[in-house]
């Protein structure tokens, strides 16, 4: 017989006890008997690979396949009067700067808002502000910059108004739903550690409605640069410069090129606010952990 020991029927092993028929191990009895603790298992990445690859791989296919098929494109006078001398870049980064100043200026209205709104002081406001917000998306995007032109004139301020107020709703209504669904327990809990309410707002609150905050700005985003396709009505500019040129005028290659350009622009600011949904998440909220 070998002469390791063997465990006696009916005894358990040091630093383990029964109780009411359930076994536990005392902390630190591994260490004592010689076995080492479990590792504690490394965090899964947040963003994978497949994630960080795949939109930005189909948009440089897509582009690329658009560009050659411009490169080949038989262009008459007025094509290439529109698409040359920089028009092109000019118009997208018109695009751009409507679309990251709108989203600005909703992020800095939108949130201090739905925040005041779910305070004790101003909750019976609330059905009032999201009417108003109701009212300004229920509104044709091309109806409320006709009115804003004939109010503020032409120009990219007008413009950048109607995008704001366009893009309003899904942020306020995240930021107030967020807000409103932490549970109260916690809420309690942290105010009776003494925590002001300034803290509990702060350190609680607003980090528990952050995916839901974060997911109505990614949905602003994808509205704002959609709505600053209709920004050149009122000669705020953008890419919708190409695409009306190419519809009123009849010429393919200046409506594909602005399309084509929209929709990419559109599909990466998609994925970089997801992946900032997914960076920017609060880790004790991820599944699993």
């Amino acid at each position: 017989m070998s002469g390791a020991s063997r465990p006696v029927p009916g005894r358990r092993p040091p630093g383990e006890h029964e109780v009411k028929g359930l076994a536990f191990r005392d902390e630190g009895a591994d260490e004592e008997d010689g076995t080492p603790p479990p590792a504690p298992s490394a965090a899964a990445p947040r963003v994978g690979w497949r994630k960080l690859t795949f939109l930005p791989v189909v948009l440089i296919a897509v582009l690329l396949a658009t560009w050659l098929w411009y490169r080949q494109a038989d262009l008459d006078a007025l094509s290439r009067n529109a698409l040359g001398n920089g028009q092109v870049t000019k118009a997208l980064w018109q695009h751009v700067q409507l679309t990251v100043i709108s989203t600005f200026f909703v992020l800095i209205i939108a949130i201090p808002l739905g925040i005041l709104l779910t305070r004790r002081m101003f909750r019976r406001a609330t059905p009032f502000a999201m009417a108003f917000a109701n009212m300004g998306q229920a509104t044709p995007a091309i109806g409320l910059l006709a009115l804003l032109v004939i109010w503020l004139g032409i120009g990219r301020r007008a413009a950048l108004i109607g995008i704001i107020i366009y893009a309003v709703l899904p942020v306020l209504s995240n930021t107030i739903a967020g807000l409103k669904a932490n549970d109260p327990t916690l809420l309690e809990a942290a105010r009776g550690i003494g925590m002001s309410s300034l803290g509990v707002l702060a350190r609680v609150e607003l980090p528990l409605a952050v995916p839901l905050i974060l997911a109505g700005v990614r949905t602003a985003l994808v509205l704002n640069v959609g709505t600053a396709t209709l920004a050149t009505f009122g000669g705020g500019g953008g890419l919708g410069v190409l695409i009306t040129t190419g519809i009123t005028s009849q010429r393919m290659p200046v409506l594909v090129l602005g399309s084509v350009l929209t929709v990419a622009l559109a599909l990466l600011v998609d994925w970089l606010a997801s992946l900032a949904e997914l960076l920017l998440r609060p880790r004790g909220l991820e599944v699993g952990t």
